[in-house]
């Protein structure tokens, strides 16, 4: 199962990485004002994760193809490390997939 690793950064600001299994980042967060708010988004990328209709397949400015996990309501919940090719950003998304649901969640 994958973990949902929440961090503090430098301005007090909390974000979540979700890792999979082999400890590698398939997701990041945006910056949230409160701890509390941080876990919502977690609840959030929990309960969206399954579903295919949620995800944005996009291309970067240099090529490189991420995704965003998007909400109900539209906004962007977590964004995925850049890929070389379209297969690995889809093999991302089913990691997603895979690991959000069950995940637990641990504070750094």
């Amino acid at each position: 199962m994958g973990k949902f690793h929440i961090k503090t950064a430098k301005d007090g600001q909390h974000y979540f990485n979700l890792k999979a299994e082999n400890g590698q980042t398939i997701l990041s967060s945006e910056m949230y004002t409160t701890k509390a708010a941080c876990n919502n988004g977690i609840d959030s990328v929990k309960t969206n994760a399954p579903n295919d209709s949620r995800y944005e397949k996009l291309t970067a400015k240099n090529g490189q193809y991420y995704f965003n996990l998007k909400a109900s309501n539209g906004q962007v919940i977590g964004t995925s490390e850049m890929y070389e090719g379209t297969a690995g950003r889809d093999n991302g998304i089913e990691s997603v997939k895979k690991n959000a649901p069950g995940a637990s969640v641990i504070e750094d």
